[in-house]
């Protein structure tokens, strides 16, 4: 194969505006990695739910291989609450961990496609061993791994669709963003509530079903998605190899993850002590029928959809106005300062409780304002990091980007633990403080280090 017979997918792309103005393939990436995101937020949303008020119970632990020895070795005899967050923050961590590992399976092996088919599959089974208490272990490795090389190598597609100096990249990886989030408000309606009503087995299998549905939504979309790097690996083009002025953008992209990890802290403790404490103390009967505290990340989802979607066409219409936006880094700051002002919604709400439950204006905000930060943080890091990123090593930087979710979700499970024991005004304050570091800290990046990525 030539060199110009390994890229040709570029000119393509460009005159395809099939889907709202986008490729055809970034509809097909986005349906994909809506199934991909159903399967993996049921899990996330029923896991630390399912191990609290059932596999963690005494009568029911010794069911699960491996455990009981792993609960009195690496998690130093924790039990109950504390026990299932640090299980929930490893897992979560480990899900993030292993897009580096994929990354680099499909850069100098097997490509892109391979890959990510195998993972796809990887993850179907662990959904499926989920139905089984016994194989509960065995079930999370199998998603670590499926998710390791599956979830980078369909955003490294999603950048392939596009030219360097495409304009487009951004908001694509913001449509993207939104079938994500589509995905999470249907996990816990359905999945959340089979799991939580019917049995959680029934949850975990339905996740299981969608992940498959979505592989095969991938094979069929074949013509429409970028060439393999596996067959432009044979004919490296002159561009493909990292070069001397590409090291110093690296570097900042290395700096801005531990921030990463900082600003998105209390975004990822929804899904660990959030749930635990809505389930203990949040007024969740309405006209006589308590509905499934899994619904609050229907509820959190649902906001992120709506405001991801504002904050979209807001920017588009002050691009439109003014000529100009607020580069990435720009965004993330604004971002981190939406997120200070939700985990503050959440300590106010701690603080008023009084003797009854807490009710969900105080939540609800915290929904809404935390929604806003994340659509100025999560897509526009992850456009930064594909744009930056050199050709040659593509999947693995954006393998790197997931090393923020990692740090911050191991966090997670290690303070999410102190919210049986800690007071939970103190608690949620210290995630606040958290996402102002994380905003101190993207601020003096752009003044100091900003140029660098911009050049």
């Amino acid at each position: 194969m030539t060199a110009a017979e390994a890229t040709p997918e570029i000119e393509l792309d460009k005159a395809d505006r099939a889907f709202l103005g986008h490729p055809k393939g970034l509809g097909f990436l986005a349906f994909v990695e809506g199934c991909e995101r159903f399967s993996y937020y049921s899990m996330q949303t029923l896991l630390v739910l399912y191990m609290v008020k059932y596999l963690l119970l005494p009568e029911n632990i010794g069911n699960v291989a491996g455990l009981q020895a792993l609960q009195n070795g690496w998690y130093g005899g924790l039990q109950g609450q504390p026990l299932a967050s640090a299980i929930f923050g490893d897992y979560t961590a480990l899900v993030y961990l292993t897009p580096i590992l994929g990354g680099i399976i499909a850069d100098r092996w097997l490509g892109r496609r391979t890959t990510l088919i195998l993972g796809g599959a990887v993850m179907a089974l662990g959904h499926f061993l989920m139905a089984f208490e016994g194989a509960f272990l065995f079930a999370l490795l199998s998603l670590v791994v499926g998710v390791g090389l599956f979830k980078g190598n369909i955003a490294t597609q999603v950048g392939e669709l596009y030219g360097p100096s495409d304009l487009r990249r951004a908001m694509a990886f913001q449509i993207f963003y939104i079938a994500i989030q589509v995905s999470v408000i249907a996990a816990p309606l359905v999945s959340g509530t089979l799991g939580e009503e019917v049995g959680w087995h029934y949850g975990f299998g339905c996740a299981g079903v969608v992940m498959v549905a979505g592989l095969l939504l991938y094979l069929y979309a074949k013509p429409w998605l970028p060439a393999d790097n596996r067959a432009r690996s044979a004919a490296r083009m002159p561009g493909d190899k990292l070069q001397r002025r590409d090291v110093p953008r690296l570097l900042v992209l290395l700096l801005l993850i531990p921030i990463l990890a900082l600003a998105l802290m209390v975004n990822q403790e929804i899904f660990n002590a959030y749930l635990v404490w809505a389930d203990e103390h949040f007024q969740l009967t309405f006209f006589g029928r308590t509905v499934p505290t899994s619904w609050m990340i229907t509820l959190d989802a649902t906001a992120s959809f709506t405001l991801l979607v504002a904050v979209t066409a807001f920017w588009k219409w002050h691009a439109n106005r003014t000529g100009s936006e607020p580069d990435e880094l720009g965004k993330m700051i604004i971002g981190s300062a939406f997120s200070v002002a939700g985990a503050m919604c959440l300590v106010i709400a701690a603080a008023t409780q009084g003797e009854g439950k807490i009710g969900l204006f105080w939540p609800v905000m915290f929904h809404i304002l935390n929604s806003i930060g994340f659509a100025h943080t999560l897509p526009v890091s992850l456009a930064l990091f594909t744009k930056v990123a050199p050709k040659a090593l593509t999947g693995t930087v954006v393998g790197l980007y997931y090393l923020a979710f990692f740090a911050t979700n191991k966090i997670v499970g290690t303070v999410g633990g102190w919210y049986s024991t800690m007071d939970t005004v103190q608690f949620w304050l210290l995630h606040a403080g958290a996402a102002a570091v994380g905003l101190v800290a993207f601020a003096v990046l752009k003044l100091t280090l900003g140029r660098v990525l911009a050049d």
